[in-house]
């Protein structure tokens, strides 16, 4: 078992105990989720910003460009960026349901905290399945 590392301190204070980092911890889900809460919010704002500005470009280049940039959107690569920002907007709802309950001071204990980021989890892969089930077949549910 790895002891705290303690600072040097002056002798009347005693030595306190420094934070702790991450190699220290073990990684667990919850802890996954609240960094990817952050890295989805920054992929969602980064995303938006570029396609609104490149949809904005090519509708003021001209009908040519325009049909290009509506080419790259329904092409394969253009799925796989409209999947991944999907899954991004879901996982960035699920989990900020999940700081929003914790708030209000809910669902701190480590059970309930493993199983609503788990449910996260869970919740973006099915919305994000289930939205493009309904894109690709054209039918509602």
């Amino acid at each position: 078992m790895a002891s705290r590392p303690i600072a040097p301190a002056p002798k009347a204070m005693g030595g306190r105990p420094l934070s702790p980092h991450l190699t220290i911890w073990k990684w667990r889900v919850h802890m996954a989720v609240s960094i990817l809460h952050r890295v989805t919010g920054h992929a969602l704002a980064f995303g938006a910003v570029v396609i609104f500005a490149w949809w904005l470009a090519a509708l003021a280049s001209g009908p040519e460009y325009f049909r290009f940039f509506q080419s790259i959107v329904v092409s394969p690569f253009g799925a796989v960026v409209g999947i991944g920002l999907s899954w991004a907007m879901f996982q960035h709802m699920g989990t900020g349901m999940r700081h929003f309950i914790m708030d209000a001071g809910e669902g701190y204990d480590l059970v309930t905290s493993r199983r609503m980021a788990w449910a996260t989890i869970l919740f973006s892969a099915v919305a994000t399945t289930a939205l493009w089930a309904f894109i690709i077949l054209g039918k509602g549910l």
